[in-house]
């Protein structure tokens, strides 16, 4: 497999997570979606030396963004080089967040068509009047059978492609839930490396994360107070973080009549944000014991809960989780949480031979397709006049000002005001030869159409939309091509980046 995998440079080496005592919740084993090698890793979790590396991400259609598998590869890359490391069982697990209620972002799948345009299908929108009913809940409906049938239509024919399919179609079903069918579609493609999907909206989840949520509620005031300090202490990291705190919103989310709500606190007690419907601390408690599914942990506590209850030494993010997650020490401390090292996921672009022929023919670099837009194009197109031309053009340019240089200086000794009309003079002179130029290219590009063709095919392959391509393409293009020994490949390059990333004497040399 002739792929590249260029990872997107990191500002600053990283600080190698540590080892910590704990061990898994037992009861949570139900919790982990059935795959290939799901009770081998759990006897491995079981272990009470073993520890996790995590991460994790919320539902998308055919998988979402290729970010979502970079995670999930990445904690496998870091858990091998850890387990190599301390002699001990690490074991990677993807917190499958099927309370998220983002519908929009749930609910479409992007890839690259047969002939290198972006192509994309969506699920029909939720109403907006609707409730923010939790992935989780949501059957996927009728109208994930044309999005798999323009994706279908859509990728080329290839080695793997009616693998890929067969494994979609296995999973995105009218009849299963958003949250569900990613569930088990993530497991079955990464079970086979080791990596354990953990259902966070599993009966025996939602049991084992209940008490720590009643445990924030129960601090719900002190929390905001702590949080809105540390922000104020932390300045810009706070305010490019993305969240909001100090406003009396506690941590937690529970479902109401609206769909997921956030509790805000109200006197003594709480009240939906949206909803407007109030709770005391008592008939959070009753919903907690009797219907514990209705509670989850906003962006913020989920890492807190994670650690909780899974032996984590690292939490996987991209770029934005990062800036949060660098609010929420405060929330380890007043929970008496130990707190997980926060570290990047592997971050960057899969280069496909295609895009590498492209560069190659035309003697550019990949960054140079992450440059302005049109700028590659326009140095080709000009690259293509005949050498005589640019260089009468350069005469000219030239010649235009030393002869008008002259006429200026004359001007200012004859009659300072003929100055301005001498220098529009040159000004329209120069704006000839520009527009020479101009006509001499815009024929240049009609002819060349072919090429600049494949440099905007090559521009979106790596940047599709403008975008960074882990943002915007799915999985499922890159398996039909490759296969799923791609996962392999890749898993390999990102634990030899984070061999590289990572120091410190517990570092993974």
């Amino acid at each position: 497999m002739s792929l590249r995998f260029v990872a997107t440079p990191l500002e600053h080496p990283l600080e190698a997570p540590v080892p910590r005592p704990g061990a898994m919740d037992p009861g949570l084993a139900e919790a982990f979606v059935a795959s290939a090698t799901r009770e081998a890793q759990l006897e491995r979790l079981r272990r009470p030396d073993a520890l996790a590396v995590t991460t994790g991400q919320q539902p998308g259609l055919f998988t979402g963004p290729l970010y979502t598998v970079h995670k999930a590869l990445s904690a496998a890359a870091l858990a091998r080089r850890l387990e190599a490391r301390w002699s001990r069982p690490v074991v990677p697990v993807f917190w499958l967040a099927g309370d998220d209620h983002d519908f929009a972002e749930a609910s479409t799948a992007s890839w690259l068509a047969a002939d290198g345009s972006l192509a994309s299908a969506s699920l029909p929108p939720r109403p907006p009047d609707a409730p923010l009913t939790p992935m989780y809940r949501l059957p996927l409906g009728q109208g994930v059978q044309p999005a798999l049938e323009a994706l279908a239509s859509g990728l080329p024919t290839s080695e793997f492609r009616d693998v890929t399919l067969a494994w979609l179609a296995r999973h995105y079903r009218p009849e299963a839930t958003v949250a569900g069918s990613y569930a088990g579609a993530m497991a079955e493609l990464l079970g086979p490396l080791g990596i354990l999907c953990f259902d966070s909206t599993h009966p025996a989840a939602k049991r084992a994360i209940a008490p720590h949520l009643l445990t924030a509620l129960r601090s719900a005031r002190v929390l905001d107070e702590d949080l809105d300090r540390w922000a104020e202490a932390q300045g810009a990291t706070a305010r490019t973080s993305g969240i909001t705190v100090g406003d009396g919103a506690a941590l937690v989310m529970l479902e109401a009549s609206l769909g997921r709500d956030r509790l805000v606190q109200d006197g003594d007690g709480f009240m939906t944000r949206r909803s407007r419907e109030r709770f005391d601390l008592a008939a959070l408690e009753r919903i907690a014991a009797e219907e514990p599914s209705r509670l989850s942990p906003n962006v913020l506590l989920r890492p807190v809960i994670e650690s909780a209850i899974l032996p984590t030494v690292a939490y996987l993010g991209g770029p934005g989780e990062l800036r949060y997650l660098a609010m929420t020490p405060p929330i380890y401390q007043r929970l008496e949480v130990a707190r997980q090292r926060p570290l990047p996921r592997w971050s960057g672009v899969i280069v496909e031979p295609r895009v590498d022929r492209v560069l190659e023919k035309f003697g550019i670099e990949l960054a140079d397709l992450f440059g302005p837009p049109g700028a590659v194009e326009a140095h080709l197109v000009r690259s293509q006049l005949p050498a005589d031309a640019l260089e009468a053009l350069e005469r000219l340019r030239t010649d235009i000002d030393a002869g008008y240089g002259v006429l200026e200086r004359a001007a200012a000794d004859v009659d300072p005001t003929l100055v301005r009309p001498a220098q529009a003079a040159r000004q329209q002179a120069l704006s000839g030869t520009q527009d020479i130029e101009k006509k001499l290219v815009q024929h240049l590009k009609r002819r060349q159409e072919t090429e600049l063709n494949q440099l905007a095919r090559a521009r979106t392959a790596v940047l599709p939309a403008g975008k960074p391509q882990e943002r915007v393409l799915t999985v499922a293009p890159f398996l039909a091509r490759f296969g799923v020994g791609l996962l392999a490949e890749l898993t390999a390059a990102f634990e030899q980046w984070y061999g590289g990333a990572l120091e410190g004497p517990s570092g993974p040399a």
